[in-house]
């Protein structure tokens, strides 16, 4: 039951740096009421990551990891020696996943972030599976899960649909190697959310919320009966994260090419979409308005003062 599903959010709703502390984000995080919290490896290494474990523990979290790969870390390039920093990056990867204590480490780990080229585009994709069907296994032995993460055509050009992800998946063959879908890129590159969750089917391993514009689910015009109804009917049983990206001005603003304020606090901003997703989880009826709940949950952008 949707009812049930666990809700989590990515820390990088509050960091500055990629490489700065997380551990005060993970205590903002279980104090608005999450059940989990993602980190991303830039920036990290296995030492901190077992900090983050130990801190997340003790808060009582479930850490999920996301990563992009380089350009110097190009799995599909058509370098040898490019293609082998590349899965010496995921086999260390998978050393700091292990040491944040997660099961679960996904994004763009196909291809460069950031970087569309065009040329030579199946060729590329068969390197990616070679290379992902060669790491699986050290991440297998680690208990840990791979989501391949689908981007919308302005950040990649190799996965960008679910019917994408889902021959890449095919390809690489392991049976630890699923999908992440994000509704932020999914409106931009499906034409619909549901039928894009059908199609990932039993390899959806996680989904990442945020509205339109990166925002808090609920800010902006996404149809979220939509892709609550597409969970519903494969019968998705897995995590749900928060994935906002809200301020202008930061280093990792500019990465994600966020040129203006989209939410004046992030901690508001958690709290209301999470407020908002849980009354969609509430709700037994999927193709109508979230369920109502009593006066405690406020209405979307109440823009209440911080404690």
């Amino acid at each position: 039951m949707l009812s049930t599903l666990p809700v989590a959010i990515h820390t990088a709703a509050w960091v500055r740096r990629w490489d700065e502390d997380l551990a005060p984000h993970l205590e903002r995080a279980a104090d608005l009421g999450f059940q989990g919290a993602e980190v991303s490896l830039l920036g990290l290494d296995a030492s901190a990551a077992s900090r983050l474990a130990r801190v997340g523990a003790g808060l009582g979290l479930v850490l999920k990891c996301t990563t992009g790969l380089s350009a110097a870390s190009d799995i599909t390039s058509a370098d040898r020696k490019v293609r082998q920093a590349g899965l010496r990056y995921l086999r260390q990867a998978a050393d700091v996943v292990a040491a944040c204590g997660a099961d679960l480490l996904t994004g763009v780990i196909y291809a460069p972030w950031g970087t569309g080229r065009t040329a030579g585009r199946a060729e590329r994709t068969d390197r990616a599976a070679d290379a992902l069907a060669e790491a699986a296994p050290v991440f297998a032995e680690r208990g840990i899960t791979l989501g391949i993460e689908p981007l919308n055509r302005f950040e990649t050009d190799l996965v960008t649909t679910a019917a994408e992800a889902c021959a890449l998946t095919e390809k690489i063959g392991a049976a630890n190697v699923g999908i992440l879908l994000d509704t932020f890129h999914m409106n931009i590159e499906e034409r619909s959310f549901s039928a894009a969750v059908k199609t990932a089917g039993r390899r959806l391993v996680h989904v990442q919320l945020a509205d339109n514009d990166r925002g808090a689910p609920g800010s902006g015009h996404l149809d979220w009966s939509d892709v609550f109804a597409g969970l519903g009917a494969v019968g998705y049983q897995g995590w749900l994260s928060l994935e906002l990206f809200l301020r202008s001005g930061l280093e990792v603003s500019d990465d994600l090419r966020i040129w203006r304020d989209i939410s004046p606090d992030p901690t508001t901003a958690a709290r209301d979409g999470l407020a908002y997703v849980r009354r969609w989880l509430g709700n037994g009826e999927l193709g109508g308005e979230p369920a109502d709940t009593d006066d405690r949950t406020p209405p979307i952008g109440a823009g209440r003062d911080e404690a």
